[in-house]
């Protein structure tokens, strides 16, 4: 076995938002069963975003059984906000943003990882086929690559894949030049924040960072947050609000 490093190599941000039932069925547990096996430090920052269940109270009590285990309680933001708040503040050299109901399992980090040994400076997963998934999600997918492809020329198969990772360098400069998404925005109700991994990507490709996509198991899970009519809009609203944001000169 390696030895170990001194520093934190893997920060895994885990955005949550009434996961109750997920880390009751044993997401956490399976991710910290995973990493234990590994020869690197890591830590994971469960990151509540305001929730009306018991997911803060869940993962509190896990974390003071487990040292490598942090919890930031934040107001309700939607997705986006929760990630920035961990992104910021995850100590590793690697920096990842999963889902908490594993749809993308962790050991799909053995894809990603390798890649920053090659110098990219952010890796993202991509879902071929997304498996199980609703015909009508697969429908908007479609869509939306279209239109985003026309409208800011991002020439990736999948952007909206949650589990993408960045070097500590990018993940830094990219999350504090977030616009439309930021640790102030609030909203109501279950949000996915549709249009934040478009913010995210086109100012990595604008800042001209190294990126690599890479094919990843990805399974539909159900008691998913997304609505398709909810998040279609607000995906559309927000690709266009990056549009006009990058005409302006804003992410510089």
């Amino acid at each position: 076995m390696k030895k170990l490093k001194e520093n934190i190599y893997l920060s895994i941000v885990i955005p949550s938002y009434n996961e109750e039932n997920n880390i009751r069925t044993g997401s956490l547990s399976g991710m910290v069963d995973y990493l234990k096996e590994q020869d690197y430090l890591w830590e994971i920052l469960v990151v509540d975003d305001g929730s009306t269940d018991k997911t803060a109270e869940l993962a509190l009590k896990f974390a003071k059984t487990h040292k490598n285990i942090r919890v930031l309680k934040e107001p309700h933001r939607g997705k986006g906000g929760s990630v920035i708040a961990g992104m910021l503040k995850a100590n590793g050299d690697i920096v990842v943003f999963d889902d908490m109901d594993q749809a993308t399992p962790i050991d799909q980090l053995e894809k990603i990882l390798p890649k920053f040994q090659d110098s990219y400076d952010v890796v993202i997963g991509s879902r071929a086929g997304r498996e199980g998934a609703p015909l009508i999600r697969k429908m908007m997918a479609y869509g939306f690559a279209i239109l985003r492809n026309l409208i800011l020329q991002l020439p990736f198969k999948d952007t909206q894949c949650g589990f993408k990772a960045f070097n500590r360098v990018a993940s830094q400069k990219i999350f504090k030049k977030l616009q439309i998404f930021n640790e102030k925005q609030e909203t109501r109700g279950a949000s996915v924040s549709a249009g934040f991994d478009l913010e995210v990507l086109y100012i990595a490709k604008k800042l001209g960072l190294k990126i690599a996509e890479v094919p990843v198991v990805w399974h539909h899970k159900e008691g998913t947050k997304v609505n398709p009519i909810k998040d279609s809009w607000e995906g559309l609203r927000d690709l266009l609000k990056v549009k006009i944001n990058a005409i302006k000169g804003l992410y510089k």
